[in-house]
């Protein structure tokens, strides 16, 4: 596997909803996607980073949409499904993981934000791809698969000062 080194080509796909979820019930605290994207490309060459976000019609939203823009993070919005249940359902794993295999080709690294086990399978294909996976998520709310999956598991909870605001 490709390791770490200066000129590195590195997209970061940060799954926000499953971040939101976990800072907010774990710490009560707002992610700091400044110092995220800072520390996931350690000084390598950011070829992308993206924001998985869900539109849930809140008054602050437009604003956080528009600091991640700020930042570096190309936002992609989905829109929340309401069924005729009342229930509702909005992810983008299927959209990331698109992303992902799309950009392989063009990354050395594929920094993840998520806990989600449902991208251990992508993280078994892209290192067959030749491309570094590196995990960043709150191990208390990741699934054991996907720190298994990866070439490098990032604790953010070991970190908390820095990645919460």
């Amino acid at each position: 596997m490709t390791e770490i080194h200066e000129g590195q080509r590195v997209a970061v796909l940060a799954d926000a909803q499953n971040l939101y979820h976990t800072a907010q019930s774990i710490y009560s605290r707002n992610i700091d996607y400044s110092a995220l994207l800072e520390k996931a490309t350690m000084d390598r060459e950011l070829t992308r980073a993206i924001a998985y976000v869900i539109r849930a019609d809140s008054p602050e939203e437009e604003s956080f949409f528009e600091a991640l823009r700020e930042i570096g993070f190309e936002t992609k919005l989905k829109e929340i499904k309401t069924f005729g249940d009342g229930s509702q359902k909005a992810d983008w794993d299927v959209g990331i993981v698109l992303d992902a295999v799309t950009l392989a080709s063009k990354v050395d690294t594929l920094v993840l934000v998520s806990g989600d086990g449902d991208f251990a399978r992508l993280c078994h294909h892209l290192r067959h791809e030749g491309v570094r996976v590196e995990v960043f998520s709150f191990e208390n709310s990741t699934a054991e698969e996907l720190i298994e999956a990866c070439d490098s598991f990032h604790d953010m909870a070991e970190r908390e000062e820095q990645f919460l605001l």
